[in-house]
């Protein structure tokens, strides 16, 4: 693993690095990012770090140092091995709980865990899972669309998922829209047309989503942010999971004896993304 402090100075993984009063170990109060770094070179750098910023302001966690965090990125992604795909992860907390007034910053990268590889090459099963939120109210406290520090109940989505033999989730509102995976964002590909659950409606803005977007409309393919139902997943010509270590799995099971084959669907979603990540 690659640590890199706050100041853009290589740290020994092996040595002591957040005190343990962190309020970020403490309460997960913070935000972070991963980013893919393929080639050498952290993909969509820009629109991570935007993320963050904007996460931060809804903590209301001091500003963040964008220049420091991009040095920091850099110092990282050149002391890893280029031929490995690397998870680079920013990392930024309201710091300790005796000094909250000075932030911690760090990077790690380490390596794209196997779980990615195997979900890109072999798609994934998924099974949906309630969740008590209404898409039309946003309530400030839930922090919709802040990748926050606190994680513990998307890590306990993904256990009951496999528990049941599932490899991941998808939520679904109390209104009964599609919302997001634990770690992901939710595209579809309905009537040639590429998918997503509107931003507003409190999930994470995904940075692949967005990205796999911008191509599709280079190339002329229809893309569209409206509200989704379980249904149209499993109408859909295909259904695909986004994330930044992911890229792309491609949804081959929605709960039990759904299966999602539409191999002659026209788009193709992952080719899309790579496009995406190579030019990011």
């Amino acid at each position: 693993m690659i640590v890199v402090d706050g100041d853009g100075l290589l740290r020994d993984a092996d040595s002591p690095l957040v005190f343990p009063d962190d309020l970020g170990v403490l309460h997960g109060d913070g935000v972070f990012e991963t980013v893919l770094v393929r080639d050498g070179r952290a993909r969509l750098v820009d629109a991570h770090v935007a993320r963050l910023v904007d996460g931060a302001a809804r903590l209301d966690l001091p500003e963040p140092d964008i220049e420091a965090l991009r040095r920091a990125v850099v110092v990282a992604q050149e002391a890893w091995d280029e031929s490995i795909d690397g998870a680079l992860r920013i990392v930024y907390t309201r710091g300790r709980e005796s000094e909250p007034s000075t932030p911690t910053a760090f990077v790690t990268v380490s390596p794209v865990p196997e779980r990615a590889a195997s979900a890109r090459r072999d798609g994934v099963s998924v099974t949906l899972l309630a969740r008590a939120h209404d898409p039309d109210v946003a309530a400030p406290w839930e922090l919709s669309g802040a990748k926050a520090l606190s994680y513990a109940r998307n890590t306990a989505a993904l256990r009951h998922a496999r528990s049941r033999g599932f490899d991941d989730a998808i939520y679904v509102s109390s209104a009964g829209s599609v919302l997001e995976s634990p770690r992901a964002n939710v595209v579809a590909v309905i009537d040639g047309r590429l998918t997503a659950t509107p931003p507003g409606d409190g999930i994470l803005a995904g940075t692949t989503q967005a990205a796999l977007f911008d191509v599709a409309d280079r190339h002329g393919i229809r893309v569209q942010h409206r509200r989704m139902t379980p249904d149209d997943l499993i109408r859909a010509d295909s259904v695909w999971l986004l994330s930044s270590l992911t890229l792309a799995a491609r949804v081959r099971r929605i709960d039990d004896c759904v299966p999602i084959e539409r191999p002659n669907c026209a788009v193709d979603v992952a080719e899309l993304v790579n496009e995406a990540i190579a030019a990011g």
